[in-house]
């Protein structure tokens, strides 16, 4: 899953980190890769925080729920573009903007594809952020409510 999550930023990061003369050649990968993980430790926290029911909310009503997971992950990004690249507060803004929504819209559409063979579906997803547990009962009662 985190290696399909890191081609999804990768094919989604052209203009934002690829062709972006802000962040230099040698750090093109690791930028995609803080991408990955920013959008990871956003979800991870919603489900440590007890917060699984928004997050599965978020995957069922995207239009609804997306702004305060899209943000964090934004933030996050952002931070760490000023922080490890030294990049400033606006332009690492904007190329998060341009990087994490997409990327995070993304996910949930192929979340709801091929919902037994994908490493997006919901089940899945949730499974490996919390370290392969099966929570597939709980999901399905969430799911209920």
């Amino acid at each position: 899953m985190f290696e399909k999550l890191f081609m999804l930023v990768k094919n989604n990061a052209g203009k934002a980190v690829i062709n972006n003369p802000e962040i230099q050649e040698k750090d093109r990968d690791a930028v995609m890769n803080d991408a990955s993980s920013s959008i990871i430790e956003v979800l991870k926290n919603q489900m440590d925080s007890g917060k699984l029911k928004d997050l599965v909310k978020y995957f069922q009503y995207p239009g609804i729920y997306e702004n305060p997971l899209i943000d964090s992950a934004v933030n996050r990004f952002t931070n760490k573009l000023n922080n490890y690249y030294n990049i400033t507060i606006e332009k690492a803004t904007q190329i998060a903007n341009d990087l994490i929504p997409p990327v995070m819209q993304e996910m949930i559409k192929q979340s709801k594809q091929e919902e037994q063979n994908n490493d997006f579906n919901l089940k899945a997803l949730l499974s490996k952020l919390n370290g392969n547990m099966d929570i597939g009962p709980l999901l399905s009662q969430l799911q209920i409510a």
